[in-house]
């Protein structure tokens, strides 16, 4: 996705940006008010939510993908937040809601199933020891929802009421859909061994 700057025939005009995946249009001088703060909150979140999506996808491109996707749905909408200490939320939302979508997406398009990887290059292999790549596996290999919960409670290190919040469900059962991933998850490690 790229962003591109307009220049309009009328010199009393504003330049415009358009986002040309989604046809929007948003004056440059809105986006030169809310631009630096959504530059901080990308310097601050990305990677950590890029790993997020890459956990819940298996595919780097595909995480990145779906994060620039929620830095550009957040950008477009700042102005309409009630709350901007509550973006990081938003995103985090936004990243689970795009992962949901992909994994949608691929079940439609073929059959391979949830524990099965892609191909990985030669070069990410190495990287990653056999042991983080079996816990990977098996974390994918997880339902959505249980996967979604451990990854947000455990690698993102949130609260249960803060999973519960990004998730759109209940602190019940975020508890119950975790304690359930971890119990099938070391089940699945302990057959890796």
């Amino acid at each position: 996705m790229h962003l591109f700057l307009v220049e309009t025939e009328s010199p009393r005009v504003s330049d415009v940006i358009r986002f040309p995946s989604t046809g929007s249009v948003m004056s440059a001088d809105a986006a030169h008010v809310h631009g630096p703060e959504v530059t901080a909150l990308y310097q601050a979140h990305a990677l950590g939510l890029i790993r997020l999506a890459y956990v819940m996808l298996g595919e780097r491109p595909a995480a990145e993908d779906v994060v620039q996707d929620a830095f550009l749905g957040l950008y477009k909408r700042w102005s309409q937040l009630r709350d901007t200490a509550s973006a990081p939320g938003y995103l985090r939302t936004s990243v689970l809601n795009g992962c949901r979508m992909v994994l949608r997406s691929r079940a439609r398009r073929d059959d391979r199933s949830p524990g099965e990887a892609p191909w990985e290059s030669a070069e990410a292999t190495a990287l990653v020891g056999e042991v983080h790549r079996q816990l990977l596996l098996a974390i994918r290999a997880l339902p959505p929802r249980q996967r979604e919960a451990l990854v947000l409670r455990y690698y993102l290190d949130l609260s249960e009421e803060e999973t519960a919040r990004s998730m759109g469900i209940r602190r019940g059962t975020v508890k119950s859909a975790t304690s359930r991933a971890l119990a099938a998850l070391g089940q699945r490690m302990q057959e890796y061994s």
